[in-house]
């Protein structure tokens, strides 16, 4: 036979595109509409339906950018149309190929009820199947003129830079007869068509499939393709019904629509976004039962509860009857790399109780397919929270390493596995299409030991969801040749089945780190500044609030922290805190920061001032927030200020710079205001490498090949400026001032050295003012480390600083907290800081023979997009050398750095709530139990890598205590060791535990 594929092929896409799709609206008539642009923010639908209405015609503009036009649409069904299936069909102006990133609309009836949304690839609305003719209806659409962003620098990412134009204009406001046996057969074709251009060329199913596609359209009459829809699918039903093999790949798919909670559009938006995906979900659950849809980050659906009552009660309503299935777990999808200890901890607390008390699911997977890297303190923190299973697909889009599995057992720091999966269609917005499912199958790689992975299909980020084309899809694929075997499931199901049949998966140990998006460690400085800020009073508020509680009966903060926490986690997400959301986002970030730190100041001074009792015009109590005792201030109390008689430092000009003196450390600054000497005089040893010098300012250009705030790229490191002339360098009390200009900027710094202190600290300001451009500090180190060591939630991470494998070489910029350490057996140096994430480390050996290691903090950029002025104007960042540190040292001297000791006047003294005898138990959090019994709750860890026995001691009488869960369930398999007032703890290497604590009635 002769090879005519290519004829059949062409012949079937011009007849979809021109006749058949066409054809699925065969009589139509316009529709009349009105238009009122509301002004400025988005308004209440009351206000909207009493507004005056202009009216509109096809062609008309509409939308600024962020702007919101209501239209009225007003019709009736012709009276001959009885008996057919009617709809409104509307195109606002939709971009078709990028559903989410274009205008969208949400459909009221006159009453207020939401109807469902109008998106790119969802532009319809039922009026009646069938109808009775003559039916008169009338719509509000509240259509959202979001701008697209996706296209390089655009001022169009913030309401006040992005002008007046109008975006959009009215290509289509029609009422339409629906044919659904055209419809049909739109999707047998489409189908088959997919399915046969992913089979081999030498496959006879594939050449079945044209042939019975030919005889389809040879049946089908072009000028009358209704009436002879029906005998074009008849040629196609034995194709269609013919059953996939017994091996074929079993997918289940999972509606979901990937909202991100700020983006490319700010917080207010997604407040909208969510309420049209879930009108649009109720609506396709209504017309088909067996739909599942997930639905993930806790925050998202409390929106709905608030702003739209009615279809959150809905969404209620579906998640009873098993089709709407909340998932994740976590408040948001949050980023994992740069979240402290306590917040991820409460990621999981604060979803995990929303889905609990709103709709009584424990979520058991945690749904995380979108975020930059995976901590590797999460599988853990999944066990603990009550979770069993965790999902992402990020991992595929690794540069360098494609990742080796996607079923396995994840192995996190302490040891804690969790069955994990990642979905090999390698999208989490699949419409179901033959090419999807053909990679799916093919990308899998784990055949031979599980036959069946998950597939979330729908259009994310307002796109709309899934749609009635993807669940037609969904039911022809359930067992077709040459396909996988499509079933619709919750993924608790999946998860169940696949965790079954694997009966010795694979085990990857330690972090998931992201190949790509590296920049995001780093980007939008304030954003990152305000989390850590955030974190670290949130700590101090609860911790002095429940000591008040229990000490003088203060007032504990339920509500107000509770708001406060819930802020604080949104501004996680994974778009937010990363630095890679628009102008907008940013600066509403660094406004909701500000606000946050006012009212936990104002919290911490209540608490401290009831704890310190009446001043006396003279006294002064130092309270100390950090974990571990500091200038005889035990942990988590407060004594009467004593005068400290530490050694002064010794400050003498020296070769053109200075040297610094305490006795434990000294510090050579020379002429250029460069740090080349560091001696740890305790040890007799130099922490700076031979011939270099530290805190060395260094300026790389920084034009990554795609994604700008995202990324950084490798060859950044190929081309440098060094900043080695100084406009200042002079005494500046113990401290040496050095002042710097180049480019547009300006830097100063204040190097301190302290008396009785083993740190070197440098605090600087920046006035920022480039372009593309990466900021580091460098410090180069005489140290021979082939791994460094970075601190994580709950513990720290190694990392090799070696480039042996491509593994390795892919890691050249890494995420730590509050230090990162380097060193060999038995000295080492760590630098800490306040609020830098992003680091590299790279060695080098000299020509003695030695080795230079280089730690490096990454301190600002300045990509263009999303946010065009990323980072401009004055950031103040502090970071400090800690030469001969253990990983003890470090840990300690990086809470320290971070919570400096408070002063309040007053009189008394305060003994902790709880004390720890072990240096390596830090404890992250005390406050009371969020269930308001006045119980103390206690959340500690390992934190230097061992096993340890420790006491733990309550400073009030105990009448009992329990090892809980995040949500404070008590563990039905920990029980707590009480002797007293005292607690006796055994942990392993980064264990987590949470202690729920209940005071004595008369204590």
């Amino acid at each position: 036979m002769h090879d005519d594929r290519t004829l059949t092929e062409e012949r079937l896409d011009r007849a979809l595109r021109e006749r058949i799709r066409p054809a699925v609206h065969p009589r139509t008539a316009p529709l009349v509409f009105e238009v009122w642009h509301a002004p400025g923010e988005p308004v209440p639908f009351a206000e909207a339906v009493a507004a005056p209405y202009k009216p509109g015609a096809i062609g008309d503009d509409w939308g600024p950018a962020w702007g919101t036009s209501w239209f009225r649409v007003t019709g009736r069904v012709p009276a001959d149309w009885a008996g057919e299936t009617v709809e409104a069909v509307i195109d606002l102006g939709f971009a078709r190929d990028r559903p989410g990133f274009s205008a969208e609309a949400l459909a009221h009836r006159p009453d207020g009820s939401v109807v469902k949304a109008l998106n790119p690839r969802n532009t319809w609305l039922r009026i009646g199947e069938p109808v009775a003719g003559g039916e008169e209806f009338r719509y509000y659409l509240e259509a959202a003129a979001n701008p697209e962003i996706l296209d390089g620098v655009s001022a169009l990412g913030d309401r006040e830079t992005a002008g007046s134009e109008p975006l959009y204009r009215v290509e289509r406001v029609d009422v339409a007869v629906f044919d659904r046996q055209v419809w049909e057969l739109v999707q047998d074709l489409e189908v088959l068509d997919q399915l046969m251009r992913q089979l081999p060329l030498g496959s006879a199913r594939r050449w079945e499939i044209l042939r019975a596609v030919e005889r389809s359209l040879d049946s089908l009459d072009l000028e009358a393709v209704g009436a002879s829809a029906n005998a074009a699918r008849q040629q196609l039903r034995p194709v269609l019904s013919s059953p996939a093999h017994a091996s074929a790949h079993r997918l289940s798919a999972v509606g979901h629509a990937h909202i991100d909670s700020a983006w490319l559009w700010p917080l207010r938006e997604t407040v909208r976004k969510v309420a049209r995906t879930t009108s649009n979900v109720v609506a396709l659950m209504d017309d088909h039962p067996e739909f599942v849809f997930a639905m993930s980050q806790a925050q998202q659906l409390d929106w709905l509860r608030e702003h739209q009552p009615a279809l959150y009660a809905r969404v209620k309503e579906k998640a009873a009857a098993g089709q709407f299935v909340p998932v994740g777990g976590m408040w948001v999808e949050s980023d994992t790399n740069m979240p402290g200890s306590e917040a991820l901890a409460r990621q999981f607390v604060y979803g995990k109780r929303f889905f609990l008390e709103e709709f009584g699911v424990e979520t058991e997977e945690v749904w995380l397919p979108d975020s930059f890297g995976y901590s590797a303190a999460l599988p853990q923190l999944v066990a603990l929270s009550g979770s069993r299973w965790f999902l992402t697909q990020k991992i595929s889009w690794n540069t360098t390493n494609p990742f080796p599995h996607h079923s396995f057992l994840w192995e996190g720091l302490d040891g804690t596995r969790v069955f994990t999966h990642f979905p090999p269609v390698d999208t989490y917005v699949a419409e179901l299409s033959g090419k999807e499912l053909a990679h799916a199958e093919k990308n899998f790689r784990d055949k031979g030991h599980a036959t069946r992975s998950l597939v979330p299909f729908g259009w994310g980020d307002g796109g709309g969801g899934p749609t009635r084309e993807m669940l037609a899809r969904a039911g022809r694929l359930a067992d077709l040749e040459g396909s996988p075997r499509v079933t619709i499931e919750k993924p608790a199901d999946f998860f169940a089945a696949a965790e079954a049949e694997y009966d010795r998966p694979p085990v990857w140990l330690g972090e998931l780190y992201l190949e790509l998006h590296r920049g995001t460690y780093t980007s939008q400085a304030r954003t990152k500044q305000g989390n850590r800020r955030s974190e670290l009073l949130l700590r101090e508020a609860e911790l002095w609030a429940a000591t008040a509680a229990v000490r003088v009966g203060f007032p504990y903060p339920y509500a107000e922290l509770d708001r406060i926490w819930k802020s604080v986690l949104l501004h996680q997400f994974h778009d937010i805190l990363p630095g890679s959301s628009i102008a907008w986002v940013h600066r509403e970030a660094e406004a909701t920061y500000a606000r946050i730190a006012g009212e936990l100041e104002a919290v911490i001074e209540a608490a401290q001032r009831a704890l310190a009792g009446a001043a006396d015009g003279a006294g002064t109590v130092v309270f100390n927030s950090a974990p571990h005792g500091r200038a005889g201030v035990a942990a988590g109390g407060a004594a009467l200020a004593s005068e400290q008689r530490e050694r002064p430092v010794e400050a003498e000009a020296y070769d053109g710079g200075f040297r610094l003196d305490n006795g434990l450390l000294r510090v050579t600054v020379d002429a250029r205001g460069l740090v080349v000497s560091v001696v740890d005089l305790v040890a007799g040893r130099e922490t700076v490498a031979p011939g270099c010098a530290a805190n060395l300012l260094q300026v790389h250009p920084d034009l990554p090949n795609r994604w700008d705030a995202w990324d950084v790229d490798a060859f950044y490191r190929n081309t440098v400026t060094d900043l080695t002339g100084a406009d200042v360098v002079r005494r500046s009390g113990d401290g040496v001032e050095v002042v710097r200009t180049f480019g547009s900027s300006r830097v100063t710094q204040l190097l301190t050295l302290r008396p009785g202190a083993r740190r070197l600290d440098i605090d600087t300001e920046v006035d920022w003012h480039e372009q593309e451009k990466f900021l580091k500090a460098a410090f180069p180190i005489d140290v021979r480390a082939d791994h460094s060591t970075a601190e994580t939630q709950f513990g720290h991470v190694q990392r090799p600083t070696h480039t042996n494998t491509s593994w390795e070489a892919a890691k050249f910029e890494i995420c730590a907290h509050r230090f990162l350490h380097v060193g060999e057996p038995g000295w080492g140096a760590a630098l800490i800081n306040d609020s830098t994430y992003g680091h590299d480390v790279t060695r080098t050996v000299r020509e003695d023979g030695s080795t230079t290691t280089t730690v490096r903090l990454s301190l600002l950029r300045a990509p263009r997009y999303p946010d065009p002025a990323t980072d401009q104007g004055v950031h103040r960042l502090r970071y400090a050398l800690l030469p001969g540190a253990t990983i003890g040292d470090a840990v300690r001297e990086g809470w320290q750095f971070s919570l400096p000791e408070r002063r309040v006047p007053g009189s008394a003294a305060v003994a902790p709530l709880v004390t720890v005898d072990e240096d390596a138990v830090v404890v992250t959090t005390v406050k009371l139990a969020d269930d308001g019994s006045g119980d103390v709750v206690v959340r500690l860890h390992e934190a230097h890598g061992g096993r340890v026995s420790a006491r733990l001691t309550a400073g009030f009488a105990l009448a009992g205590a329990s090892v809980t869960d995040l949500l404070e369930r008590p563990l039905a398999e920990e029980s707590a060791e009480v002797a007293g007032d005292f607690v006796r703890l055994r942990l392993r290497p980064f264990q987590i535990v949470t202690l729920r604590l209940t005071p004595s009635e008369d204590a």
